[in-house]
């Protein structure tokens, strides 16, 4: 049982002003695996006064001492690995395999990538005799989800820690534990009091203030369009700057030249992979009609063999979705695509035979979907495909974008050139040719309302710079 009902404030661990116990489930098990204390606004506002002193100092830091600071973290980070996979597991139900291997793995490659970007960054430049300076921007709040909760941190934490901010991390209730121990990795590592700051909260309590806080200069948030919103409106009255990491519904266009056993296949597995929570998972589809009856075949049968069960167990390939409600809405989902007329290939309601305990979703496949359903159009955040057949190349293209959301995409084809053409075509911020796999030093993020502004690399760093036109002679 981890008791994690302390925050991390100006370098130590505090009591909450006010105590607030709130259990921590293990989605695999139902049962509470910890507790912490949901913050207010009391908590937010000792955080920004320790953060706000830190910065006077830690914004003047050399670029060598952030890089030695960034490099003591990713050290500290590596000692705490199986912490770090143990508590991913418990919070949101990654199979270990998964928490252990890509999900702890991608705070190494956000600490890597912030050093290798700083290294290279250039704060000065010189425009017209005007002198062009990159600065820190203050202290800023970051606000993350519960999906990928090292992905998430370590992507806002990284980069700011290189930029010069200092900062204060809420992050998800729903999944706190992991977030706990990168806390403690921070202090071993010698972050500086008030440089990096964490509490524990819900949107209400903490989010919220935390937006609207005048003391913070910048709000970093990921999490869904709905709660993005919420947070812009609530960062308005201040004018502070807002970087938004948000929902995302990524079409996989398969064209009629493809590999289409590879692409349907790899395709059904993107969308499935950490129990398909992802905001960029590749969830709809579009298979050249007179394809279609095959296609359906491959995906059927790939959705069929995976394993879902308990992430503690060697051969799972899913565990659970985080939470109950979360499982609430993926069931409603699927009974939406059932009422609607779509064509269940495989999975449905329910929890897959054997599972009569946790939040475990049978991976489901919904084929002869039309653009205009519900489960074309939101989010499921859930193991659910929707294959969508078309009839040529440009109707493709129409019902990739015909989307409010642009965060990812995804192309197969057997001809390069005919793929980066579609590729150019489609309002995302990120397309994948042929299963291509992300690069950590190139930027991550989507047009629409998938959010704005970008993370990873010099992109990440970027956001929590601040641009300066100084006039007159050069020192």
């Amino acid at each position: 049982m981890y008791d994690f009902k302390n925050f991390y404030i100006d370098g130590a661990w505090v009591a909450p002003v006010t105590s607030n116990d709130f259990n921590v489930i293990n989605p695999a098990t139902e049962q509470a695996v910890g507790q912490i204390s949901l913050g207010s606004a009391a908590d937010l506002d000792k955080a920004v006064s320790a953060a706000r002193t830190a910065f006077e100092t830690y914004s003047l830091t050399s670029r060598d001492e952030r890089l030695e600071l960034l490099q003591n973290v990713l050290s500290e980070y590596g000692k705490r690995k199986k912490d770090l996979a143990a508590a991913i597991s418990d919070e949101m139900g990654a199979p270990m395999s998964l928490a252990g291997g890509v999900q702890v793995g991608t705070g190494v490659l956000h600490l890597r990538g912030a050093i290798a970007a700083l290294k290279e960054m250039q704060f000065e430049t010189e425009v017209e005799g005007a002198q062009i300076v990159k600065e820190p921007i203050g202290v800023c709040g970051l606000i993350t989800p519960w999906n990928w909760p090292m992905n998430q941190i370590t992507c806002k934490v990284a980069p700011a820690l290189a930029a010069g901010c200092t900062m204060v991390l809420k992050p998800s209730e729903v999944a706190p534990l992991s977030a706990y121990v990168f806390s403690e990795v921070l202090h071993a590592a010698g972050v500086p009091a008030g440089v990096y700051n964490m509490i524990n909260g819900d949107g209400p309590g903490v989010g919220a203030p935390m937006s609207a806080h005048p003391g913070i200069d910048m709000v970093s948030f990921t999490g869904s369009t709905r709660a993005g919103v919420a947070v812009a409106k609530a960062a308005a009255d201040s004018v502070k700057r807002v970087a938004q990491e948000l929902g995302g519904k990524s079409p996989n266009i398969i064209l009629d030249d493809a590999d289409l056993r590879r692409a349907v296949k790899g395709g059904t597995l993107a969308c499935m992979h950490n129990s398909g929570e992802s905001c960029n998972a590749p969830t709809r589809m579009l298979v050249p009609k007179e394809l279609l009856g095959e296609a359906e075949e491959i995906a059927k049968a790939a959705a069929e063999k995976l394993a879902v069960g308990d992430p503690r167990a060697e051969d799972s390939f899913m565990g659970p979705v985080v939470s109950e409600a979360q499982w609430n809405k993926v069931q409603g989902l699927i009974q939406k695509g059932v009422d609607e007329g779509a064509k269940l290939l495989c999975g449905g309601l329910g929890r897959p035979d054997g599972l009569g305990t946790g939040y475990f979703v049978k991976p489901t496949v919904f084929s002869g979907v039309s653009p205009d359903m519900t489960i074309a159009r939101e989010e499921i955040f859930g193991p659910v495909l929707c294959i969508l057949p078309y009839e040529s190349e440009e109707q493709a293209i129409a019902i990739a974008n015909d989307t409010p959301y642009g965060l990812s995409s995804y192309v197969s084809s057997g001809d390069p050139v005919r793929a980066k053409r579609v590729a150019s075509r489609i309002r995302a911020g990120m397309v994948h040719i042929n299963g291509a796999p992300l690069a950590g030093a190139a930027p991550f993020g989507g047009y629409k309302q998938s959010g704005n502004g970008r993370e990873w690399g010099a992109y990440g760093i970027d956001e929590f710079l601040e641009v300066k036109s100084v006039y007159g002679p050069a020192a």
